[in-house]
């Protein structure tokens, strides 16, 4: 009954909160669209905005480890998806990005709308056409000195161990000679479960920053070379492998 009662809260500030911090996000894009090329100042108002579910849930711990890595620069970002929650605690990063994410997500109210607004790529999956635009915003996107952040999985796993993962993200990586920075995310497929909004009691979370992949290190690897490469490495940190 309790965890019943708390999802239903949950839920509810989710939906009204929504609406009202997709009014403060449109008013920031309305003030910065034209000198804020990159969009960052609605990004880091978006990582405040995720944040905050995370902030009002008790039995969310959630700790960021290895922060002194990022470096201000341009990275392809790469992770394990566990649970929708991932996408919450990666923006407890607070670092600029782009998401790569299925178009369905952008059709939800305010927050699909909010993606849109912050100029996140959407992707069909199993559409070519998509997968080539995708490619094509990717590098738009990197030009303008965004990194680029792709759960490499595609999608969540039921079972919270490691899937194969697709190239596509070190393609990109390869294609622009960028460093790739591995993140490894913990304890999200029990705290919020897939296909799910119940909580079920107290569990610690941890986002883990890797050490950056530089361009050196893989230039010479092919693309499956390197995801093989970036999958192990993930995998060595991960608890359920």
């Amino acid at each position: 009954m309790i965890n019943y009662i708390a999802s239903y809260c949950f839920l509810l500030f989710f939906m009204t909160s929504s609406i009202i911090f997709y009014m403060f996000a449109l008013l920031i894009w309305l003030s910065t669209v034209l000198f804020d090329k990159r969009l960052y100042i609605l990004h880091l108002f978006t990582s405040f905005w995720a944040s905050v579910y995370t902030w009002v849930v008790p039995a969310w711990s959630i700790s960021i480890r290895g922060r002194q890595y990022i470096q201000n620069r341009t990275y392809i970002i790469v992770s394990n998806h566990q649970s929708l929650l991932d996408i919450i605690v990666a923006f407890r990063i607070f670092f600029h990005f782009k998401w790569v994410s299925k178009s369905e997500v952008f059709n939800i109210p305010f927050i699909g709308w909010n993606m849109k607004l912050n100029r996140y790529i959407k992707l069909v999956r199993g559409d070519k056409g998509s997968t080539l635009e995708m490619f094509k915003q990717c590098n738009q996107a990197i030009e303008k000195g965004s990194s680029i952040y792709i759960f490499p999985e595609g999608t969540r796993s039921k079972t919270g161990k490691l899937k194969p993962f697709k190239p596509g993200a070190f393609i990109l990586a390869k294609e622009n000679k960028l460093p790739i920075l591995p993140i490894v995310i913990n304890g999200t497929k029990d705290a919020l479960p897939k296909k799910s909004l119940s909580f079920n009691g107290y569990h610690k979370i941890v986002v883990k920053i890797l050490k950056e992949i530089p361009y050196e290190v893989f230039q010479d690897l092919t693309a499956d070379e390197t995801t093989n490469m970036v999958r192990d490495s993930i995998a060595k940190n991960l608890i359920n492998k």
